[in-house]
């Protein structure tokens, strides 16, 4: 079955009640939480990575910051906060020396331009990353694949039938519809994060609305 993992961010940027809107939803049955690098600080993630540690929750940490320096210092302060998953950012095999094994790592493959990330480039050239990327010794790839401005099916498929390694689909889902496509190519796991704030999957449900539609969505 698919993973579903509950971003907690909108626009690519925490939401600034995180926790808030955590403690609301830690019981709709979503093993997989996770939270940008963006918007909360240091001693805030902290609070909100020990809450989710003590429901026993897997903590996913997605690295969106561009810039060199500002990525690295992002994946130290996962590294700082022990999550279990670091997923996102373009500086591989830097920061796999970073990690040392420590961290699930699933980078993004592809050219990943501005904020909110999107995904450019020719497909063979996604494709080349992935399997590059995969030799490198990364857990796993972040595919940004509605993010895409192309072909997203030939994208979703041509990765997927290159890489033994898991597949998340991050950004863009926004409607059954898509999450349906990622079941049937088993992938790995999909995030969804701006879509629940925005309610798209239940219009007058509240977040554990939106979310719980997800929920009985994958289990269908």
């Amino acid at each position: 079955m698919v993973n579903f993992i509950f971003m907690l961010t909108h626009n690519d940027v925490t939401v600034p009640n995180a926790v808030k809107v955590f403690k609301q939803t830690r019981d709709t049955g979503v093993k997989y939480v996770g939270f940008k690098d963006m918007g909360l600080s240091m001693k805030e993630m902290r609070v909100l990575v020990n809450l989710m540690k003590k429901e026993e929750k897997k903590v996913f940490f997605e690295v969106v910051t561009g810039n060199r320096e500002g990525a690295l210092q992002s994946v130290r302060n996962a590294m700082n906060l022990d999550v279990d998953y670091l997923i996102g950012c373009t500086y591989v095999e830097e920061t796999l020396q970073l990690l040392k094994g420590k961290i699930r790592f699933m980078p993004y493959i592809g050219e990943v331009v501005g904020h909110p990330c999107m995904l450019r480039g020719k497909i063979e050239k996604i494709v080349d990353h992935a399997k590059r990327v995969e030799r490198l010794g990364v857990s796993g790839i972040n595919l940004l694949a509605y993010r895409y401005y192309n072909d997203v099916e030939h994208l979703l498929k041509s990765v997927k039938n290159a890489v033994d390694i898991p597949i998340i689909v991050a950004g863009g889902i926004d409607s059954f519809q898509r999450i349906r496509k990622i079941k049937e190519l088993d992938m790995w796991g999909f995030t969804v994060g701006s879509a629940i704030f925005e309610n798209k999957f239940a219009p007058k449900g509240d977040l554990r609305g939106q979310i719980m539609a997800v929920v009985e969505e994958v289990k269908s």
